[in-house]
């Protein structure tokens, strides 16, 4: 189901005639199983360009079109009408102002509410006109500039001295009051601090952001592409207001520091929804707070675009086909199992199918599929849930997590009465998934009649398109890889120097290294003859089976990523 500035835009175009009801149910069909903006979509199915956009929008609503190029001057009494942060989040740019009505330029133009927000912000009458929202964002960046160290600094400057000795005080005897801490996290450069270090992470498609208390600073991190870089630190003594501020948002009780907490944020960049999911835990210096960051744009739920090989793909999607079994993905944490699950599921997903899924916790929501949050406090476990489902008449099931022998067991009655199971497991390899569910206490000839398939999975960064640079490898190089000078050839290895594209990482991105081990008559004997690991992996290589290792080989010489990477993950 279209949101409603999608389901604007569609009437548009249908009164407009410039795509057919086809045409659009077609769009709309992408955009819900790849999870991007509804107009990207029509732009990318070449159906019409955002010029058309735009023009039809504006001859709808009757508003103006214009450009915003590079050497637009906007002064600086209209860029000071809309406050930074209020610029930024709504995605707004002030054009002019004739003394009693305000220009604005929208990132999302058929977003009615932002209009109502602003008018209340900046107290006069405001009007929009048209701009491409490339344009906009660049505006945007020139005249209201993240930096996270000024914010910080104004926020200092903000706080008296006296107030901040005051803290210091409190913080060392203890004696804060439920009321002295929520006040202190409502204080306004409090407030606007935390949106910066948010919308900062946002901006930069970071998974993660951890706030972490030591004995002598404080420390912000954000986790991009997989690794952590730190952030300009506050004060030590800002700590406990920061972490409240992020609490209070979170619905988290306050007042509570010495268990963990659990809590969620739902906020917009623009008109874009994004989900925190937030967690804290309380350490030696004070509490340590994570907020994963669960941005349905930046993640595209769609099984062509996670980096899988072909090969390897056309095995996942013939196991897809099948009518009941059980499909396992494995890695480490934060290797995308979640991800290449749903966008399995979005790929199946269809009326005539039943899904259900138990998760810890919801992380995407899916159209048309029923998901249930696991809840281990109330008793309602994976297994449990499990139980349940099969009383739901489901077609197909995905489990977060075969944890233990309880879930592991109820996976498997469900795929052997007929229905497709769908889950997760933490082992180091495709091969090692057998061990793993003989160590929980299932029997061989059990994994054996339900086991269908296992994707072995870990993810690497790609390198920086921007800064990529070539370099022959030394025999030392190959050495390490495993490789003969005649198999690379003259081939050349790539790295990323470092640019302001990916933030001097030479990294971009990332794609995922898999292994597809598909259970066949010959495996299932080993596993029934309770084979080791080893026996399994040499028997699925023997009759095709590309490890990580070898995935990854194929993606240095492809000049997709770095040895380095491979090595560290393979």
């Amino acid at each position: 189901m279209l949101d409603t500035e999608s389901q604007i835009l569609k009437d548009i175009l249908i009164s407009e005639e410039l795509c057919t009801e086809d045409q659009l149910k077609e769009v709309e069909e992408e955009q819900t199983r790849n999870g991007k903006p509804f107009k990207e979509v029509l732009i990318d199915f070449g159906l019409l360009t955002e010029k058309d956009i735009l023009e039809a929008i504006g001859r709808n609503l009757m508003l103006e079109t214009i450009s915003i190029s590079a050497d637009f001057q906007a002064s600086d009494e209209v860029i000071k009408m809309v406050p930074p942060d209020t610029a930024r989040m709504l995605g707004v740019f002030p054009v002019s102002f004739d003394g009693s009505t305000l220009v604005v330029a929208l990132r999302s133009p058929l977003n009615y509410q932002v209009i109502d927000e602003l008018r209340f912000v900046v107290g006069t009458d405001v009007v929009q006109v048209l701009a491409p929202e490339e344009q906009i964002e660049k505006a945007i960046e020139k005249y209201y500039p993240l930096d996270v160290t000024v914010s910080m600094q104004e926020m200092l400057a903000e706080m008296d001295v006296a107030h901040t000795k005051k803290m210091a005080e409190e913080e060392a005897t203890g004696a804060e009051s439920t009321e002295s801490l929520e006040k202190r996290a409502n204080e306004a450069p409090i407030i606007k601090f935390v949106d910066a270090v948010i919308y900062q992470a946002i901006k930069d498609k970071a998974s993660d952001v951890h706030f972490e208390p030591f004995e002598k600073e404080f420390k912000i991190r954000c986790r991009v592409d997989g690794a952590l870089y730190e952030l300009p630190p506050p004060p030590k003594n800002l700590a406990i207001p920061v972490i409240s501020r992020v609490k209070l948002m979170s619905q988290m009780n306050i007042s509570e520091r010495r268990k963990p907490q659990d809590g969620r944020i739902q906020t917009k960049v623009g008109s874009r929804p994004v989900d925190l999911r937030v967690s804290t835990l309380p350490t030696q210096f004070g509490e340590s707070c994570v907020l994963r960051i669960l941005d349905r744009s930046v993640v595209n739920l769609d099984l062509d675009s996670l980096g899988i090989n072909e090969q390897n793909l056309a095995k996942v999607r013939d196991m897809l086909l099948l009518p009941n079994g059980i499909m396992v993905v494995t890695g480490p944490t934060g290797s995308g199992k979640t991800t290449t699950l749903y966008s399995a599921l979005k790929e199946i997903n269809k009326v005539e199918d039943k899904i259900l899924t138990a998760e810890d916790p919801v992380e995407y929501d899916l159209e048309g599929i029923i998901q249930l949050p696991i809840n281990d406090s109330i008793g309602m476990t994976f297994g449990r849930a499990l139980r349940a489902f099969l009383r739901q008449d489901p077609d197909i099931i995905m489990l977060g997590e075969i944890r233990d022998l309880d879930s592991a067991r109820m996976a498997i009655e469900a795929s052997l009465t007929g229905h497709f199971v769908f889950s997760t497991l933490h082992t180091n390899d495709s091969a090692g998934t057998v061990t793993r569910f003989v160590d929980m206490g299932v029997e061989p000839y059990l994994i054996a009649s339900s086991l269908v398939g296992v994707v072995g999975q870990r993810l690497i960064r790609r390198i920086c398109p921007k800064c990529k640079t070539g370099f022959v490898p030394t025999d030392d190089d190959l050495w390490l890889l495993g490789l003969e000078r005649a198999e690379v050839g003259d081939r050349k290895f790539y790295y990323g120097k470092g640019c302001d594209y990916c933030n001097k990482t030479g990294y971009k991105g990332r794609k995922a290294l898999t292994e597809v081990l598909v259970m066949n008559p010959e495996i299932n004997e080993l596993v029934i003859q309770n084979s080791p690991t080893v026996i399994i992996r040499d028997k699925a290589r023997a009759q095709g089976m590309k490890t990580m290792r070898e995935d990854g080989l194929h993606a240095i010489l492809d000049g997709e990523t770095t040895m380095e990477e491979v090595l560290k993950y393979t």
